[in-house]
């Protein structure tokens, strides 16, 4: 009668516990049964004594989803009883999903890595337009300093620009792939121009023995381009073969990222239609600028969204309705490679070899990925708690809340009480806790219920304020209209840029902004 288990951490057994066999005892494959000696007799009762006081015992070891949290926000008393994915373990939930055929793989490309200065002759070329000018591409891990040092620039030139303040705060957070122009005279920094982007770039010139700086906007020429794709092997590869670059993609994705779940929705035969700025200068193509409107239908359901700027600084995403793209909580708080475990009331727990209910979803990932806070939300618990390892709960308002566990550390910043951003990182994948590789394990409850996040219908969030309704549907019409014409003219289905380069100009708007403005 009665066998159970006391589990280390890392999954190995320490003690096994049998009313029939008088309690607690270590496991056969570590008892020594040899009578040789009465030093081997003492050692082992040494051992044994030893572990008895530093392991305390336990009748019963939970599993990890059963472990509460004592938070009042967050209350672990129920489980909302929807229909569960039909599977027990990790294995069964991967044979489901690789049998599931027409399944599109999500493969986001890794973010361009700039080579460091010993790989690329530090980086650092002649301008042709001559007059001692360098140009300077920034390195992945490059800053100001490391810089100038490479240039031959003085670090007391650099310790003026830098006591400018707020005017040069963007040197100080200099982004791979920007361009510095530097200009020397006889050895000395005579002027230094970085392109923040194509419509602003901060100039600093040497005056004597000190320097102005000065913010420059730019003026670009923006025109249209527009592409169509129909997924037949990835959204990557698809959307490459229709002549847009890695970062347009990733755009569409994070415009229609609350509405299609990139990583488990994308079917054969969908297809996505985008309208985008590309941006010349002195009649060169530099870059894509953002995306206008697009369309992706997902499994026969038709998405749309245009962007929209109005007045009062309103920006943003909207539906043909008017509707914000964005909603109150992202799907996914991670970029994964798989779903390890999904929701479910009768799971077998993989190490305490336990059936229980498994009250949120496991996505595995490689140690280190940035796990993303899903809402605007306060930080209600952060730290170590039995099972879950490091842990990140945060409540969203008086109805949602969310956990993350077995972090592998948490990202710098974040404290019990802090109040965090919907995207922003809050911590990394990991394995800490009762985990048996590096996953994120990801709760979702609404007024303290467990419910099954891939499934529970998302809060939407506010739609457009009706005293913009007007000069939306003005703006957002002509757009619409190209998404029409757009999938009208691909009877073929064949993936292609359909509006070449620099067909029509983009649609006036306001360029001037304030500083720091980015393009979503």
């Amino acid at each position: 009668m009665g066998y159970y288990k006391k589990i280390k951490y890392d999954g190995s057994l320490v003690l096994d516990y049998s009313e029939s066999r008088g309690g607690w005892r270590r496991p056969a494959s570590t008892r020594f049964w040899g009578w040789t000696s009465l030093f081997g007799l003492g050692a082992l009762a040494g051992v044994l004594t030893i572990s008895h006081v530093r392991l305390p015992t336990l009748e019963k070891t939970s599993s990890v989803e059963d472990i509460a949290l004592n938070l009042p926000s967050v209350n672990d008393t129920d489980v909302r009883n929807e229909p569960p994915a039909p599977v027990a373990d990790r294995a069964l939930v991967q044979d489901e999903e690789d049998r599931n055929s027409a399944r599109i793989p999500f493969e986001p490309r890794v973010p361009k890595t700039y080579a460091s200065s010993d790989e690329r002759s530090n980086g650092v070329q002649k301008d042709g337009d001559g007059d001692n000018w360098l140009n300077v591409t920034v390195a992945t891990g490059d800053n100001l300093s490391l810089i100038f040092g490479r240039v031959g620039l003085s670090k007391n030139d650099l310790h003026q620009i830098l006591d400018k303040g707020k005017t040069v705060e963007s040197l100080l957070h200099l982004e791979p792939g920007q361009l510095l122009r530097i200009q020397t005279n006889n050895g000395r920094l005579a002027e230094l121009v970085h392109e923040i982007d194509y419509r602003q770039s901060l100039h600093v010139v040497r005056l004597g023995n000190d320097f102005s700086t000065e913010m420059v906007a730019v003026d670009p020429e923006i025109r249209v381009g527009s592409a169509f794709a129909k997924i037949k092997s990835s959204l990557f590869v698809d959307g490459q073969e229709a002549g847009l670059p890695d970062r347009t993609i990733m755009e569409l994705t994070d415009i229609f990222g609350w509405d299609v779940d990139f990583a488990l929705d994308l079917r054969e035969g969908d297809t996505f239609s985008v309208i985008y700025e590309e941006i010349y200068k002195n009649g060169e193509k530099i870059k894509n600028g953002r995306i206008l409107a697009a369309e992706f239908v997902n499994q026969g359901r038709k998405l749309r969204a245009v962007y929209f700027e109005g007045k009062d600084g309103v920006e943003g995403y909207f539906s043909d309705k008017g509707d914000a793209m964005r909603k109150a909580f992202l799907r996914t708080p991670v970029n994964f490679t798989r779903i390890t475990s999904r929701f479910s009331l009768a799971r077998a727990h993989p190490i305490l070899n336990t059936i229980r209910a498994h009250k949120g979803v496991d996505y595995a990932a490689p140690t280190g990925t940035p796990v993303r806070a899903t809402a605007d939300g306060k930080i209600a618990f952060v730290g170590q708690q039995i099972g879950y390892g490091n842990v990140v709960v945060m409540q969203h308002g008086d109805t949602y809340s969310t956990l993350y566990g077995h972090m592998s550390r948490f990202a710098g910043g974040v404290a019990t009480g802090k109040h965090v951003r919907q995207g922003q990182t809050i911590g990394y994948v990991g394995q800490t806790g009762l985990a048996t590789g590096p996953h994120l394990h990801y709760e979702f409850r609404i007024n303290g219920v467990h419910r099954d996040p891939l499934a529970v219908k998302l809060p939407n969030s506010i739609p457009l304020d009706k005293r913009y309704f007007a000069d939306f549907e003005n703006k957002s019409a002509s757009m619409f209209e190209r998404l029409n014409s757009l999938a009208a003219r691909q009877g073929n289905g064949d993936n292609s840029l359909v509006a070449q380069a620099g067909e029509t100009p983009a649609p006036s708007r306001s360029r001037n902004r304030s500083a720091g403005k980015q393009a979503n």
